[in-house]
């Protein structure tokens, strides 16, 4: 009977941890217009633009973003080198199935490596990269060191050789 009031407290608490974190995804925007928006910021402010694929559905998703936001010197890279969007998606339910496959083309089908997933894009809407995100995790969260290798790697000044 412990055992069965143990398991049930920690799953409450598991999920109130990931209730807690904040909802980043806009399930009502088109993510085909998000994007182009993302494209022309990118190109006017010479960066590159980083789609994370995933939905609010996702508690990898959620941690990472607010693992992103709330550390200052991944989110100081973030901001100086990328339009950063968060791009909706849910392969369990779709509003939209051919709006979001063509979404799902355009990115060089990512999801291909599960949520989240990272695509790197040029200021024409060129797939630079895809990062599959497991590559990046680290227990229940993310390991900072290599999340900044990722971010780095992937500036335009890394990209263009400067």
């Amino acid at each position: 009977m412990k055992k069965i009031l143990t398991l049930g407290i920690l799953a409450v608490l598991a999920l109130g941890t990931n209730a807690q974190l904040k909802k980043v995804y806009d399930e009502t925007i088109n993510p085909m217009e998000q994007i182009d928006k993302a494209i022309a910021q990118a190109a006017d402010q010479g960066k590159f633009v980083i789609c994370q694929v995933g939905g609010n559905w996702c508690p990898w998703c959620l941690r990472f973003a607010d693992f992103i936001t709330t550390d200052e010197e991944i989110a100081k890279i973030v901001d100086d080198n990328f339009v950063y969007i968060h791009v909706n998606y849910n392969p369990r339910n779709s509003s939209d199935e051919a709006r979001d496959k063509a979404m799902l083309q355009r990115l060089n089908n990512p999801g291909r490596f599960g949520y989240p997933v990272f695509v790197v894009l040029d200021v024409k809407g060129n797939v630079l990269h895809i990062q599959d995100s497991s590559f990046l995790e680290e227990g229940k969260g993310y390991n900072k060191e290599k999340v900044m290798r990722f971010f780095n790697a992937w500036t335009p000044k890394a990209v263009d050789g400067q």
